[in-house]
């Protein structure tokens, strides 16, 4: 069955979000944070779309893929600090300007709604989750290792065909969590939802199906994940570890 066919109205859904569009009042890339990184300045000049299934953002540190990812799920109206369109805990605001100069291109008909998972805030969420307790009944997060409660954040959350912003969740997942994440990464494309995500991990990146970007100095590039800088590191890394180590321990 196809996951975007309306049978009320008999014709397809579109995806949540179509493409993302610099605003007419975009500034132009220059030297100043963050239109000085070459993958935010190529999304300010070009734009990008985005695929109806997973999308993938892979690059180095600093490459810019957290920052775009953050900027498309505020733009949709999720909380900076992760969680739904609905929550509205901060701590203390980090994130960049991107956001206000983004113009998201809305699928017709799609599942408005959406959820951010970012890593590094998550600690904050739980509790702010605490203090406002949902009427999911949701578990001790707090209680729970922070893979654990990462996999129960995936099954309480990640439940509806919608946008799905994802900040390298595989930070917090052993080898076989992130098995398990992808599967239900596939589970939301198979129920007509959506998703980006920024990741390190070549394992996560290998989901069949999934668009691949990689983002450097050269900006956003389309790529197959045999030809990524990530895995090609980790496959000689892991064919000989001494090769890499003694230059650090020598």
């Amino acid at each position: 069955m196809d996951p975007f066919w309306d049978p009320r109205s008999k014709r397809r859904r579109q995806q949540p979000v179509v493409a993302v569009h610099p605003t007419d009042d975009a500034p132009m890339p220059g030297a100043q944070w963050p239109t000085s990184i070459p993958a935010v300045a190529q999304v300010l000049r070009e734009g990008i779309d985005l695929d109806p299934g997973v999308t993938f953002l892979v690059g180095e540190n600093g490459s810019g893929k957290s920052t775009i990812v953050e900027g498309v799920a505020i733009a949709y109206g999720l909380s900076p600090e992760g969680g739904s369109r609905q929550a509205k805990h901060s701590t203390r605001p980090t994130e960049s300007p991107l956001s206000e100069w983004l113009r998201l291109q809305r699928g017709v008909g799609a599942n408005r709604w959406g959820f951010f998972l970012r890593a590094e805030t998550m600690h904050s969420f739980y509790t702010y989750l605490e203090e406002n307790p949902s009427s999911r009944g949701d578990v001790a997060f707090h209680e729970m290792s922070h893979g654990e409660s990462f996999l129960a954040l995936l099954e309480s959350r990640f439940d509806e065909p919608g946008f799905y912003c994802l900040d390298e969740p595989e930070a917090a997942l052993s080898f076989s969590s992130t098995l398990a994440l992808i599967a239900v990464l596939q589970r939301i494309v198979d129920e007509g939802g959506q998703v980006l995500c920024a990741t390190h991990s070549p394992v996560l990146a290998a989901l069949p199906g999934a668009r691949i970007l990689e983002v450097g100095d050269w900006g956003i590039r389309s790529a197959e994940w045999s030809d990524l800088e990530l895995v090609n590191h980790w496959r000689s890394f892991l064919d000989s570890p001494p090769r890499y180590l003694r230059h650090l321990l020598d």
